[in-house]
């Protein structure tokens, strides 16, 4: 059965794996990994394992783990950029460390930080920190997200890629069952073509990309 892919609404997809949960398929298009949308979690359900994380500013190894995002993408920002932390969770971190480099910050999180006012803005820069693969719709909310940065603004991302699919097998990346979209770098590519953005690869989860 082909599905239409989340990402780029293709309908040139297949399927790619199956495990003991869950079925994943693969846009022709894109190359983007997806989880039928009859196999999510419910709101509540998906409330249930954000829960469960216990993220906090006062975390070095955290701080250390965001650093990959945080350091490349303030080398490339002016001093004093606005941003907006996409998706900040239940213990904004990504905020306090950009703020700490010069940088005034908005937070939004449809769970835990949920006033939309925000979303109204334009921002200089814009991060989205483990994130993503948790999207129903990630190609109208990346959009809409490119949509409010800047000339020259910057979104930047931090997931982990899909390989190949052996590597996909093993992946630990998909036994959490909020992730339910996976990007390759050919998907950014697509990406950031379709966004009109350059896009660069500086950590092997993390990717930037700057509006022309």
């Amino acid at each position: 059965m082909m599905l239409t892919c989340p990402l780029c609404a293709s309908t040139d997809t297949n399927h790619f794996y199956r495990d003991l949960r869950r079925d994943y398929h693969r846009c022709r298009e894109c190359g983007l990994v997806f989880v039928p949308p009859d196999q999510r979690l419910g709101p509540v359900e998906e409330r249930a394992v954000y829960d469960q994380h216990e993220n906090s500013p006062h975390d070095a190894g955290y701080r250390r783990f965001l650093s990959r995002l945080v350091d490349p993408l303030h080398e490339r920002l002016p001093p004093s950029a606005r941003g907006l932390d996409f998706g900040a969770g239940p213990g904004p971190t990504l905020s306090v460390m950009f703020e700490e480099a010069g940088h005034p910050m908005a937070i939004y999180d449809p769970f835990y930080s949920p006033d939309t006012s925000v979303l109204a803005g334009r921002y200089d820069f814009i991060t989205a920190t483990e994130v993503v693969e948790h999207l129903f719709t990630p190609g109208r909310e990346l959009t809409r997200l490119a949509g409010k940065l800047s000339d020259g603004g910057w979104l930047g991302l931090m997931t982990k890629r899909v390989s190949d699919l052996q590597a996909f097998r093993n992946w630990h990346y998909i036994l959490d069952p909020t992730h339910v979209v996976f990007f390759s770098e050919a998907t950014f590519l697509w990406l950031g073509d379709h966004l009109n953005m350059d896009v660069e690869f500086p950590a092997a989860d993390v990717v930037l990309l700057q509006r022309r």
